[in-house]
């Protein structure tokens, strides 16, 4: 099971699992302990993240360009006929294993009510 959480909530081990944070930023102050893994990879864009806080795009075009950024071919991928978008695909496609074989909570420092976050995108892509 994939579920989502802020990483600033209490930990539960048995319901957690494990804990991954999709944040380009650990955060100051934050333990390694909290999370077990840290993807920065699966957070939206630094650029993206400050717009949308400060209310220069909507949700839907935030959702948008999380999509893009996540699915977009990089440098390196141009010399790779096989694998594009830097892998993520294939992380996506981890994920959703592991999710399969136990419990996997998707971290965040958005506060755990906030339903305009990148974590539940994920999840959305996660199992589709």
């Amino acid at each position: 099971m994939i579920a989502t959480k802020s990483l600033h909530s209490a930990i539960e081990p048995e319901r957690d699992g494990l804990r991954i944070l999709v944040s380009r930023f650990r955060g100051r102050g934050v333990e390694k302990s909290q999370c077990a893994v840290w993807m920065a990879n699966l957070g939206p864009s630094e650029e993206l993240l400050r717009e949308f806080q400060e209310g220069d795009v909507t949700w839907a075009e935030f959702s948008r360009r999380y999509k893009e950024e996540l699915f977009a071919d990089s440098e390196i991928d141009y010399r790779n006929s096989s694998v594009k978008n830097h892998g993520q695909k294939f992380t996506l496609r981890l994920l959703k294993e592991l999710g399969a074989r136990q419990n996997v909570t998707l971290l965040c420092h958005c506060a755990e009510e906030e339903m305009h976050c990148h974590r539940h995108l994920l999840v959305k892509m996660i199992e589709s």
